[in-house]
């Protein structure tokens, strides 16, 4: 089979596609053979940290993590033998290969109707999405900005406060050129971050202040979006695609506002029930047509593409593999 390695730190030209050994499940896994993966842009990050002891340095070499859906086709010890044969997705830390081997814990099922690319967005994605909104303890008519509103998760979030009762969306993405996808995924208001005045948009729009902000960029684009906040606003934060979180002041949020991190993996492990029932509405909503998951499909391999993409900012939505 094929998979996906690298084995130095870089661009995306250290990605090379080699031939290995289809991988044997151990005890309470599957092996799943692959229809679609969903790439997640943390990897270009990982890909290249150098630097041990940096944020997201790994040992080389290393594989790719992503969200692959697919048949499974055979289990492993301790493992129900029923699993055999169901298609499922699943979040794994070595995802671009045409057999993946995954935990089964927390599998997802899929229907036959449901599109591949976009039950990608189920394990990770969409988790991220609808778990941060939930955290933000979002209401009924509350102003919602969304950072990296055109990525993967962030153009689920944007649907997604719509569906828990948001009034107004401002979808804030690091180019004007992506306003347009941003208007056509649901929300009011577009602006772009990379622009030094763009909280001065925000502030005319909403000028009382932002209710919950889901934030995914760090650095001082986190500062920008706790000073857009109102009295007892939330901002809570998901990633650091800037790579750095960054460090926050207390007194910035001395006025009644209030900063928290969503991890999909400390949900699993504190309310796994919560983030399995997650998961069952976000397919609901996807197989019904109420979110749309917007994808960009590349072959396995062209991975080195695919990362090139990344770096570019040009994608729209989640990006994916396909055999």
């Amino acid at each position: 089979m094929r998979r996906v390695r690298y084995y130095s730190h870089g661009g995306p030209e250290v990605l090379v596609v080699e031939e290995a050994a289809v991988p044997e499940p151990g005890p309470g896994q599957v092996l799943i053979r692959a229809e679609a993966t969903g790439l997640n842009y943390v990897d270009v990050q990982i890909r290249r940290a150098s630097e041990p002891g940096t944020l997201f340095h790994r040992p080389l070499p290393a594989g790719l993590t992503g969200d692959v859906v697919g048949t499974v086709e055979r289990v492993g010890e301790d493992t129900d033998p029923a699993l055999t044969g169901t298609r499922v997705a699943a979040l794994t830390e070595d995802a671009c290969a045409d057999y993946v081997v995954a935990d089964a814990d927390w599998l997802v099922p899929v229907s036959a109707g449901l599109n591949a690319e976009a039950a990608s967005v189920l394990p990770t994605m969409g988790a991220v999405a609808l778990g941060a909104l939930r955290l933000s303890r979002i209401t009924e008519g509350d102003t919602v900005l969304v950072t990296a509103a055109a990525g993967g998760v962030g153009h689920l979030a944007v649907q997604l406060a719509r569906h828990l009762g948001a009034g107004t969306v401002v979808a804030a993405a690091g180019a004007a050129a992506k306003a347009g996808f941003l208007k056509e995924v649901g929300a009011d208001v577009t602006v772009d971050y990379s622009q030094p005045d763009w909280t001065d948009h925000v502030r005319q729009v909403v000028p009382g202040g932002v209710n919950v902000i889901l934030e995914a960029v760090g650095g001082d684009t986190l500062l920008d979006c706790i000073g857009l906040l109102a009295p007892f606003g939330r901002v809570v934060g998901y990633g650091a695609a800037n790579g750095d979180w960054g460090t926050v002041p207390i007194l910035r949020l001395a006025a009644l506002k209030t900063l928290s991190a969503f991890s999909l993996l400390a949900l699993r492990a504190a309310a796994p029930e919560q983030a399995r029932a997650n998961v069952v509405e976000l397919a609901g909503l996807l197989e019904s047509g109420q979110l749309r998951a917007v994808t960009t499909t590349l072959p396995l391999a062209d991975v080195t593409k695919a990362h090139r993409l990344f770096e570019e900012r040009s994608v729209l939505g989640r990006l994916v593999l396909t055999p």
